[in-house]
């Protein structure tokens, strides 16, 4: 039996302030413990079939993982993801409509003492723990390439005209390579899943401010969803929080620094 984990979410999408329609998508699955937000792309109808597949595609291939090794949970995620990837793609190549089209997809499911996240793409996973911001993904970008290499700062990276620029989507080719990221849950842990609508538009210390005002998944994505259309909502707006109240622990667990695979 799978070790108890009591949590409470919340999830809100929005198309912002400058766009005509909406291509975020989003999933909760409170029961299986299942969390996903997926930002679509391709233009207005197109953008929002590929991210609507993806978070059901996702969902579905993905099961109930609880109680499952962590390998084999990954292993199930990675798989979700490149089904949802080969779905969309086959979609683009029968439907004229539809080329171009694809999705970030950031999924998360906490797995009883453990999370697991898979992420393609430049939508964003974060953890609040202890007071403490940690953005626990890494986005598939041009800029956070700069970034890695050193050509440019994080500073510098907001504001690049290349910031929405990504190299990894869900969709786009017949393969995809999803990163997977695991580790320890704790009691008061807050965990934050948004789409670049939110994170572009308000940087982390303004994100770490708002998310240590609030604990209550509804105030937290409504606070959200409002400070990034106060500055401009240039982009669809979209939002997972999910507030941790209670953990089993034993003495064998031990917390440890997320770590990524490809």
């Amino acid at each position: 039996m799978a070790p108890s984990v009591r949590f409470t979410c919340a999830g809100r999408t929005d198309v912002g302030i400058v766009r005509s329609g909406n291509e975020d998508n989003y999933l909760l699955l409170p029961d299986r413990a299942v969390f996903i937000v997926a930002d679509g792309m391709g233009g207005h109808a197109a953008g929002e079939v590929a991210s609507e597949m993806a978070v059901r595609i996702i969902a579905q291939e993905l099961g109930d993982v609880r109680g499952s090794a962590e390998e084999a949970a990954a292993d199930r995620m990675r798989q979700a993801i490149r089904q949802a990837n080969a779905t969309i793609f086959e979609r683009t190549l029968t439907e004229h409509d539809k080329r171009g089209m694809g999705t970030t997809a950031t999924a998360m499911v906490l797995n009883g003492r453990r999370y697991l996240i898979g992420q393609v793409g430049d939508s964003r996973a974060y953890l609040l723990r202890d007071a403490e911001l940690i953005q626990l993904t890494k986005d598939h970008s041009y800029v956070q390439e700069q970034v890695d290499a050193g050509y440019l700062s994080p500073e510098e990276a907001r504001t690049h005209p290349y910031s929405n620029v990504i190299t990894r989507c869900v969709g786009a080719n017949n393969e995809v390579a999803p990163d997977t990221y695991v580790g320890v849950v704790r009691e008061g842990d807050l965990f934050l899943l948004a789409s670049d609508g939110l994170t572009g538009m308000v940087d982390d210390p303004e994100l770490h401010e708002i998310l240590l005002a609030h604990n209550e998944p509804q105030a937290l994505v409504d606070a959200l969803v409002v400070e990034a259309n106060n500055r401009g909502g240039l982009d669809n707006i979209t939002v997972i929080a999910i507030h941790v109240e209670h953990v089993e622990f034993t003495r064998n667990d031990r917390p440890t620094v997320p770590t990524a695979e490809g």
